[in-house]
């Protein structure tokens, strides 16, 4: 992830795939031309770091020169575009190639056609790098294009957000949620992560989503996917982790404007953590934090056998049936804990004390993300 200006963009195309697009651009127009010298010409600013990879993979001879035009304010492509620098070259005659970073609406390709309509050029070819079909607005041939890219806007590679960017060997796309702080919370039974999950989502104005309520919740009002659970853990079936995914998406949805969110109870598996970053990733975001609660077993049974005092819950009451809980929880859950070291997101909180000190813990801990 990189911050340019006030914005944030996400890897996109690696400097390797635009090396191969390049080479492979360079080999096509190489074949199609034969022993034709071209005027290679590319449009400033952003097309001079492909001009000049291309040129240097072009295996046989040919001239190169630059014109600029102006298309862009920030990041949107604006309709009013002026010749800037013109051509000092006798082109009758001559194969011209434009070579261009990226191809959206055709604004720029159109005056690009303008300028060379009395030029007196043999033929005009259009080579692109990167080409938004879903924006491309005008009828004119491009013959040869290195990737087909989605309508998002992306930097790097001599592209630009307001002059930054240009230099990056590779290609980051906006990321269109911008400032968003989504945390993994874990417990033991008995750790208080719905007491804490409470004074973290009002504080940091996050939203909480517990697994365990979402189930309830689907199930409760006979939702598509409720039905769907429900017909699983009446066969004394696990529900699949696409259909926990696809609830907890539609949670994600129902708040597309929150700050962040709160993950109770979800991920269980690596699979499934793997399954999240990619639910994360499809909203442009991601998970940037494990936050564990780390108490003692033993701490853990009596606070469960206090809390059973009073809630009802059979196991609660039940020594046994409490160490079982917490062994089946380091047994299929912490196992995470590798999960998110690897990415260095691993954050464990010493959960013994007093509410308040406890919450002063994870505080500390979510303000240093």
């Amino acid at each position: 992830m990189i911050k340019l200006h006030d914005k944030y963009f996400k890897p996109f195309i690696s400097a390797q795939e635009i090396d191969d697009a390049v080479t492979q651009m360079a080999n096509d127009v190489a074949n199609d031309l034969g022993d034709e010298i071209p005027m290679f010409i590319g449009i400033l600013n952003g097309s001079f770091m492909l001009v000049s990879d291309f040129v240097k993979k072009y295996p046989k001879p040919c001239e190169v020169t630059f014109i600029k035009l102006a298309s862009y304010e920030g990041v949107k492509s604006t309709e009013d575009i002026q010749r800037l620098i013109g051509l000092t070259q006798d082109l009758t005659g001559r194969t011209v190639v434009i070579l261009e970073d990226i191809i959206d609406t055709g604004n720029t390709l159109h005056e690009v056609h303008r300028i060379f309509k009395n030029e007196g050029v043999k033929q005009l070819l259009i080579a692109t790098l990167f080409y938004k079909p879903e924006a491309y607005k005008k009828d004119f041939k491009l013959h040869y294009v290195g990737k087909e890219i989605p309508n998002k806007f992306i930097v790097g590679y001599g592209l630009d957000y307001d002059g930054l960017g240009r230099d990056l060997p590779e290609v980051y796309q906006l990321k269109t949620t911008q400032h968003m702080t989504n945390i993994v919370l874990f417990g033991p039974p008995g750790a208080g992560k719905g007491t804490q999950a409470n004074f973290l989502k009002e504080k940091y104005n996050l939203v909480h989503i517990s697994t365990g309520d979402v189930f309830r919740y689907n199930m409760k009002n006979d939702t598509a996917l409720g039905t769907l659970a429900k017909s699983y853990i009446d066969k004394g079936q696990l529900v699949p982790d696409q259909v926990t995914i696809d609830m907890l998406e539609a949670e994600v949805e129902k708040n597309a404007d929150a700050k962040g969110f709160i993950f109770d109870g979800f991920p269980r598996t690596n699979a499934q953590a793997e399954a999240l970053d990619q639910l994360m990733q499809s909203k442009d975001s991601q998970i940037n934090a494990m936050i564990a609660l780390e108490v003692e077993d033993e701490v853990l049974v009596e606070r469960l056998l206090e809390r059973g005092k009073s809630s009802g819950r059979a196991d609660d009451a039940n020594e046994s049936v409490i160490r079982d809980r917490i062994t089946e929880y380091y047994k299929k859950t912490a196992i995470l804990k590798d999960f998110y070291a690897e990415q260095s997101k691993y954050y464990g909180v010493d959960g013994i004390g007093s509410i308040d000190a406890i919450t002063e813990r994870l505080c500390n801990a979510i303000d240093k993300l």
